[in-house]
């Protein structure tokens, strides 16, 4: 019998929204790959913020703007331990992972990218790390790479070495794939990539929730991820980045902060990490940010990878014995998500269904278009889980899929 090594009864009354109800019935949160539930620890801390030192950060002399310095900075601080950082001044705070490769993009882009060049990605990418890419590859007359994956979501590791050649100025690619939790075997593509002195940017988004991501044991020049994935604000994100590669590039943004000196003839630009941090920043998601990561450290992200993978394997267990059910990703190494369809089923009509019963799931293509072009697919119905999730979630969810197959067959 599988048994959670967390106490999640108790962990789930950190969450105040888990108690409500939808429909009249118990709330089933199977929707943590979009947006993950925020625990008290992060809403006392933004509410501790505004109420008691809400200001302007880094150039106020006043004792508010000074604890709100403080803080931010401690923030930056405990995300760079989280991330086993070599410097706190190699974490940058953006609005999400979106704007993380944003900056990459345009920067590495415009300053390494030419005519001829190529950026590999592979097959499983959110749009976030295609689109990107297809701009400054438009832009700079390059070509975009796609490293393939096979029937089970897996990428075909046996092609990388041709596609890693001497025109392919970086590698961009996803921890784990949001829509089907397949999990990359980052370690390898990277030694592989780093064997022809190319770059590479990780997208931990669906990766640093669920397992411990260490920047220097990965040896990664670039790693993006959210918040609000990790059980703290929307709006905040992380850029980590090499001090080596960050002071190469030039800033991203102009404005306030970023600047040591402006005159109408030259501006001078600031030091890491503030160069890439122009105008006012998002102060109180930065300290909610880290009001989740200390809370996650308090749990144990191996005892969260343990109990998550567990209840996983629960949960395909009982999906598979569903007549009709096809999972969509048939990875041995998963995290986080399980996508499916039912029985040519469309997957609104599965979730709405399922939300009528108070189960939240996500449907539709999950920002990966061209991924299910390849399974030749609308989308699937994706449930996506969190420590907070139990065995019961799962039992609801089976009995759910149950009765949206009886009433949609």
């Amino acid at each position: 019998m599988i048994t959670s090594v967390l106490n999640t009864a108790e962990l789930r009354k950190d969450f105040p929204l888990l108690e409500q109800s939808v429909n009249g019935k118990k709330l089933v949160y199977l929707d943590n790959a979009a947006t993950t539930q925020k625990p008290k620890e992060v809403l006392e801390a933004l509410n501790t913020y505004y109420e008691e030192y809400n200001s302007n950060v880094h150039r106020g002399v006043h004792l508010l703007s000074q604890k709100a310095t403080d803080a931010y900075e401690a923030a930056r601080t405990n995300v760079a331990a989280f991330i086993n950082a070599k410097h706190s001044h190699e974490v940058i705070f953006t609005r999400g992972t979106t704007e993380g490769i944003n900056l990459i993009s345009n920067t590495f882009g415009r300053m390494f990218l030419q005519k001829g060049d190529s950026i590999l990605i592979t097959a499983m990418e959110h749009h976030s790390n295609i689109v990107p890419w297809q701009m400054i590859c438009e832009e700079r007359g390059a070509t975009l790479k796609v490293l393939p994956i096979d029937d089970d979501g897996v990428l075909k590791m046996e092609e990388l070495p041709a596609l890693l050649d001497d025109k392919t100025k970086l590698f961009a690619f996803t921890y784990v794939s949001n829509s089907l939790g397949t999990v990359n075997d980052v370690h390898e593509i990277i030694a592989q990539a780093h064997g022809k002195n190319i770059p590479v940017l990780v997208d931990a988004a669906q990766a640093v929730q669920h397992m411990k991501v260490d920047v220097q044991h990965l040896d990664a020049d670039f790693l993006v991820f959210s918040g609000h994935k990790i059980y703290g604000p929307t709006g905040i994100g992380v850029l980590y980045g090499k001090e080596q590669w960050l002071n190469v590039l030039p800033p991203w943004q102009g404005g306030g902060d970023m600047i040591k000196t402006v005159s109408f003839e030259k501006t001078v630009y600031n030091e890491l990490p503030y160069k890439y941090e122009a105008g006012t920043p998002d102060v109180s998601g930065a300290i909610g940010l880290s009001a989740a990561i200390t809370y996650l450290n308090g749990i144990g992200l191996e005892a969260i990878e343990e109990s998550e993978h567990e209840l996983i394997q629960y949960a395909l267990e009982k999906l598979t014995a569903i007549e009709g059910l096809t999972f969509i990703g048939k990875a041995k190494d998963r995290a986080g998500a399980i996508s499916f369809l039912l029985n040519g089923i469309h997957p609104f009509d599965v979730g709405e269904l399922l939300d009528k019963q108070g189960i939240a799931v996500r449907t539709g293509h999950h920002c990966t278009q061209p991924l299910m072009d390849i399974f030749n697919i609308p989308g699937t119905v994706r449930a996506s889980f969190a420590f907070y999730n139990t065995r019961e979630d799962v039992d609801l969810l089976v009995a759910g899929v149950r009765k949206a197959a009886q009433m949609l067959s």
